[in-house]
């Protein structure tokens, strides 16, 4: 597992600012920002105290501070986090970081419990801690408030083998179908050499290790959905200010039907904690 995190945040330090093209390379991409934000948008409210966690180059980060949230950043990669300051300035919005810090998702436990009022892990961090990830979600929760919110995304195992199906069958030629089948089974890509470090999942998977957190699921929607289609016919949708807005309100309607949840790269989820207990019982 260490080797595995090592790998991680090696990935992250090499990959640099690409990192912060990575959700503006494409219109497949801006949609996916918008899907994104839009969640951001319907749960963060101004002076809300925000833990941000694996925040990247600061795209999140930005938006909070639009949101008039108050940020504490923190990323594995050293490299990320000199990035996101440097988005952040540039953009006018850095009074609103509180600190940032270099942080492990999986050590979330060494922070205060019950401080933020919501906790945003974006880019997949979950995706990242394999074995731990239902461990790790709790921690997420813990350092939530009473009826704050965890804002999360997961790379999705269906979604994502679909769109890279090329990819996945080079990588089954090369490799065997008894190691794929293994990939397929379980969305775990470590044993694939060369291949992103990561662990894809299912709406399921998602439901379970969330189970047992004290709260529930408000909100879920697949990143992305009609989007992932042909590419040149969404760039010509893009081109048409009125199209495009019709289509982004569609398509952040439908990446919520729950047969679309498993349909995109991502899966994202709003969990909302459990009040505390009324007093004497």
């Amino acid at each position: 597992m260490e080797e595995d995190v090592e790998r991680v945040r090696a990935h992250f330090d090499a990959i640099g600012d690409a990192e912060w093209d990575r959700l503006a390379a494409s219109p497949r991409d801006r949609v996916s920002f918008e899907l994104h934000r839009r969640l951001l948008a319907e749960l963060v409210r101004p002076g809300h105290r925000v833990l941000e966690v694996g925040a990247g180059p600061g795209r999140f980060t930005i938006e909070l501070a639009r949101l008039g949230a108050r940020v504490t950043v923190t990323d594995i990669s050293a490299v990320q986090l000199e990035l996101n300051e440097h988005h952040v300035r540039a953009a006018g919005c850095e009074e609103a970081v509180e600190r940032r810090l270099a942080l492990d998702i999986r050590d979330v436990v060494e922070l205060d419990r019950d401080t933020y009022d919501a906790v945003v892990a974006y880019g997949g961090a979950l995706s990242y801690v394999f074995e731990d990830a239902s461990d790790a979600f709790r921690q997420l929760v813990r350092v939530t408030r009473p009826e704050g919110i965890v804002l999360a995304s997961v790379m999705s195992k269906v979604g994502s083998l679909r769109y890279f199906l090329p990819l996945a069958l080079e990588e089954r030629d090369r490799y065997g179908g008894e190691l794929y089948d293994l990939v397929m089974e379980t969305g775990d890509l470590r044993g694939i050499p060369g291949s992103h470090t990561c662990e894809m999942h299912t709406w399921r998977d998602v439901e379970a290790f969330v189970a047992g957190a004290p709260g529930e699921v408000v909100a879920a929607s697949a990143s992305n959905c009609m989007s992932l289609g042909d590419q040149d016919s969404i760039a010509r949708i893009e081109g048409d200010p009125e199209l495009w807005r019709w289509f982004v309100e569609w398509e952040a309607r439908l990446c919520r039907e729950p047969g679309a949840l498993d349909g995109g790269t991502h899966i994202l989820f709003a969990f909302r904690r459990a009040p505390e207990p009324a007093p004497g019982l």
